[in-house]
């Protein structure tokens, strides 16, 4: 399978392979942008586009797999962990599921698209499991469905982003000192129109908070201070390609004010929590990357911080230039989580 990433911005495809001793590669990976609208708050606004910009990513990349994972934005999935007795068949939990389903979803069980997972036993009830519901509209749920099928694509699994992202940052962990064993961490995950804040310890989700500050924010005001469109702003964006002025005018001063957003959100954690410090800020999402940010950040937050690789220390198929790699990385963390569930029964 490969995992299909659907923003507000673009579109990213990661597929992995395996080594024989069983250590991820590499194989490909592409991304496709889309223009402003296509997307809003997660919700495909022009399937014809966004369509054909998945048409165009997956002939990008290459790929012959035709099986696909996807995810739906946080915003549109309702999660309740609930305690079930242990013991029940599939069909007994089912029916338990869809009956303590009604409590929190918000719509009728026709209108929604629900699943759910053993997550393991109780901490509290020996006799009982925690179980994760999920659920989304089917019209939400059918729109990710038939934009795999637009692009000639099977979708076999479609998971939630957060989660995604959570299951990439696995192998991140694992690569800090002693596997990163009880340390804090802070993931911000910064997108176009929204960062998320994601407090992490051994795996296990602590915290989670939006906030409305992105990339995008950036590119509004190169668009007004040059006159471009918005769809060039960001192009030149990311080609670098802009005017003498544009560090000390826009780029200086943005990186300054994200990396105080950065603290900001940071700050509501520990004032909402008992805690009062992290081990360290990682930092993912396509504005991740942006010079200076990370370097700013620590200053502003006094945490070490680092820019994720979902990849690092995996191996490259040929088909991967290594030197996109290391400037694009940050953006994939979600798609690369997407594509590590082909190694998940």
């Amino acid at each position: 399978m490969v995992g299909l990433d659907v923003s507000t911005s673009s579109v990213k495809l990661v597929e992995l392979g395996q080594t024989a001793a069983g250590e991820p590669i590499l194989e490909r990976l592409a991304s496709e942008p889309f223009e402003k609208g296509w997307i809003v708050d997660g919700q495909v606004e022009k399937f014809e586009e966004v369509a054909d910009a998945v048409r165009r990513v997956v002939n990008r990349s290459g790929t012959k797999t035709r099986q696909v994972v996807m995810a739906m934005p946080q915003s549109a999935v309702i999660t309740k962990r609930i305690v079930l007795p242990a013991g029940l068949r599939e069909d007994e939990m089912e029916i338990q599921v869809e009956s303590e389903a009604h409590q929190y979803i918000p719509f009728s069980l026709d209108e929604v698209s629900l699943d759910f997972c053993v997550i393991g036993p109780n901490a509290n009830s020996p006799g009982d499991v925690d179980v994760l519901i999920a659920a989304s509209r089917k019209d939400r749920v059918q729109d990710r469905q038939g934009l795999a099928e637009a692009a000639g694509l099977t979708p076999l699994v479609l998971d939630i982003e957060s989660h995604a992202s959570r299951m990439a940052m696995q192998r991140v962990l694992a690569g800090m000192p002693e596997t990163g064993k009880d340390a804090l961490v802070a993931l911000f995950e910064i997108g176009a129109d929204t960062t998320s804040l994601k407090v992490l310890r051994d795996g296990e989700l602590l915290y989670d908070r939006d906030q409305s500050f992105g990339g995008s924010q950036l590119t509004q005001l190169i668009s007004r201070q040059y006159g471009f469109s918005y769809e060039e702003a960001e192009q030149k964006k990311i080609s670098g390609d802009l005017p003498e002025d544009y560090e000390p005018t826009l780029l200086t001063p943005f990186v300054d004010s994200l990396a105080h957003e950065v603290g900001r959100a940071l700050q509501y954690f520990f004032t909402s929590t008992p805690h009062h410090k992290v081990h360290q800020v990682m930092l993912a999402g396509g504005t991740a990357s942006m010079p200076g940010l990370r370097e700013r950040v620590k200053d502003v937050t006094g945490f070490p911080s680092r820019v994720v690789n979902p990849f690092e220390n995996m191996k490259l198929g040929p088909s991967v230039r290594e030197s996109r790699l290391r400037r694009e990385a940050p953006a994939y963390l979600t798609a690369c989580g997407l594509a590590m569930r082909r190694f998940v029964q």
